[in-house]
């Protein structure tokens, strides 16, 4: 299926200069959205990750049915104030600002393997400090996966060395 039919280019989003990448055609046809699910899950089926950590806001769309589909725990990360216990955080640098991300205090248990998941790796900013969280409570990082990749930011660069997969790169 050629996924790149269904991701639409918006210019000058969230803010001049930024070319942004629309997953809301995929998401709006269900034999494409779930030919996405159908290409992550495989990968994942045999490798016992216990718990599946999906990205603010575009990642839930994403790591939620992985998560279900393997029968692994699901755990947000969310933009601070969001998650309703006590959180740790970390910030970082986006490709127009800076940000922070939080995960529950308890949303990873020691030695879990651990899938997370975005709809888009630019920078490498979010999805580092996710890992980051992930291995500070305890979580090994089994692989980072996206829908999207923006080779020319060089984000997987970011992510020290940890395993990457993605279905799209532009």
């Amino acid at each position: 299926m050629d996924l790149c039919r269904y991701i639409r280019d918006v210019p000058d989003f969230p803010q001049p200069g930024i070319l942004f990448k629309d997953i809301t055609p995929l998401l709006a046809d269900p034999a494409a959205f779930r030919y996405v699910i159908d290409q992550f899950v495989p990968r994942y089926a045999a490798r016992g990750i216990d718990r599946v950590v999906g990205i603010e806001s575009r990642g839930f769309l994403f790591a939620a049915p992985v998560a279900l589909a393997l029968q692994a725990k699901f755990s947000p990360a969310r933009k601070p104030g969001k998650l309703p216990y006590k959180t740790v955080e970390e910030s970082y640098t986006l490709e127009y600002g800076t940000n922070t991300i939080a995960l529950h205090e308890d949303g990873i248990g020691r030695g879990e393997k651990v899938l997370v998941v975005d709809d888009l790796i630019a920078t490498g900013g979010t999805l580092a400090a996710t890992c980051n969280l992930v291995e500070h409570l305890g979580g090994q990082v089994e692989e980072v996966a996206t829908l999207i990749e923006l080779t020319f930011l060089k984000g997987r660069d970011l992510l020290a060395g940890r395993p990457f997969f993605t279905l799209l790169q532009f």
